[in-house]
């Protein structure tokens, strides 16, 4: 007797109709927009309960959802939680820097293909950056390289 093995699995609860119904969500390393107000408070206070942070976030947020996201944080590593009478306490183990690193480097791989130089001229082009700004950035360049240079 032949089978039809594509028919069979095709209904499968996780294979309904062909297609993969059930799938791990991919493990972003990029931060969101509430995951990066919530390090700021951490950057800025140190390490802070969940009702610490619910309290300096500036907007109305359920005290589980700030809750959910901190661990969401402790997942990817980019928090870690220490428990102290009865309460968990959270701390960055990431730094400011690092992050706005991997966010800037990803901005300029994707909107710029790859080029600083591109962003630059974009900011210049849309008057982010004035001439003045421009000329202070070049200086800090020229100290730079000659800091280096003398190593």
């Amino acid at each position: 007797m032949l089978v039809d093995k594509l028919a069979a699995r095709a209904h499968t609860p996780k294979n309904i109709g062909g297609t993969v119904a059930l799938r791990p969500k991919k493990k972003s390393e990029h931060l969101t927009r509430l995951e990066m107000e919530i390090m700021n408070v951490l950057w800025e206070t140190g390490p802070a309960s969940v009702q610490t942070v619910q309290q300096r976030l500036g907007r109305d947020l359920a005290y589980t959802t700030v809750q959910t996201m901190l661990n969401v944080l402790v997942r990817k590593k980019k928090v870690a939680r220490t428990l102290k009478d009865r309460a968990y306490y959270y701390r960055p183990m990431v730094s400011r820097e690092k992050v706005a690193g991997h966010a800037i480097k990803d901005l300029i791989d994707r909107l710029f293909g790859g080029s600083a130089e591109s962003l630059v001229m974009s900011l210049v082009e849309s008057r982010h950056i004035t001439p003045e700004k421009l000329a202070k950035l070049n200086r800090i360049i020229k100290d730079k390289e000659t800091r280096d240079g003398d190593d």
